[in-house]
């Protein structure tokens, strides 16, 4: 029997993720035997490969006729969950779509803990585990949300379910990250929110064109679903470095994992 190493959610013998945080499962776990960690205990961090960019999106590729109706009106059926969004994010925070992608103003002033971590890396160069866990859940819920609006998947955005949205994160070693580069990650990652203004300004008629692909056909044209999801890839791991602040690697230039 095996259990998830982040939430210790019992696993099916053949998962590839966990079903309720979403964290990726190793190969072959599924026969481990390994017991649930104790209660109250914080999770380790996930193995992440050594070429690996410490903040990784995958999400499953609807391969089946999608909801004509739901996609048609999907404007109007987000309603209610952007608005708990937005209760989530704070009252100083709001959400802001470029494209599809999951930038967050709620990273400065609202939902993401944002400036107490730059001051906890800068004095004391910690990383409370508890602020890591609401960022990280924070930026999977507002994913599932992004899909959801981006046409990725037509099942409702769960607030705690990973669905077919599965994002992981390193968790960060204060010790490990420098104290000043916090205070100027956004600056430098300037360069990327240019490239990303202009990939999700061709998102935009990128998902228009899937609309249209749903509404006649039922399916999403893989290759405008692969693009989709790289450029919200893409984002996540722009925000991982400059607004999570997991990480001092700079992030990529790419779109793939």
């Amino acid at each position: 029997m095996a259990y998830c190493p982040n939430c210790g959610t019992q696993l099916p013998g053949d998962a590839r993720f966990c079903p309720t945080c979403g964290q990726a499962v190793q190969e072959g776990a599924g026969a481990g035997g390994q017991a649930p960690p104790p209660a109250g205990s914080v999770p380790p961090a996930p193995p992440i490969p050594p070429s690996g960019y410490p903040a990784r999106l995958e999400i499953d590729y609807p391969d089946r006729p999608l909801n004509r109706l739901t996609s048609f009106f999907r404007i109007f059926t987000a309603i209610p969950i952007l608005i708990l969004f937005a209760f989530l994010s704070g009252a100083s925070g709001s959400f802001e779509h470029t494209g599809s992608t999951t930038a967050s103003s709620a990273a400065i002033g609202g939902g993401l803990v944002f400036v107490p971590v730059v001051l906890m890396l800068l004095f004391r160069r910690k990383y409370p585990g508890w602020w890591f866990d609401w960022n990280r859940e924070l930026a999977r819920f507002s994913t599932r949300v992004t899909a959801y609006l981006a046409l990725l998947d037509d099942v409702y955005p769960s607030t705690d379910e990973a669905q077919s949205v599965h994002l992981d994160l390193e968790r960060p070693d204060g010790e490990r990250l420098s104290r000043g580069l916090p205070l100027i990650k956004w600056l430098l990652a300037i360069p990327h929110y240019i490239v990303l203004f202009f990939l999700g300004v061709a998102v935009v008629f990128v998902v228009i064109f899937a609309w249209f692909a749903i509404l006649f056909t039922g399916r999403y044209p893989r290759g405008a679903f692969n693009f989709v999801v790289g450029v919200l890839r893409w984002g996540l791991r722009v925000e991982a470095y400059a607004f999570l602040l997991i990480t001092d690697e700079y992030p990529p230039f790419r779109l793939e994992s």
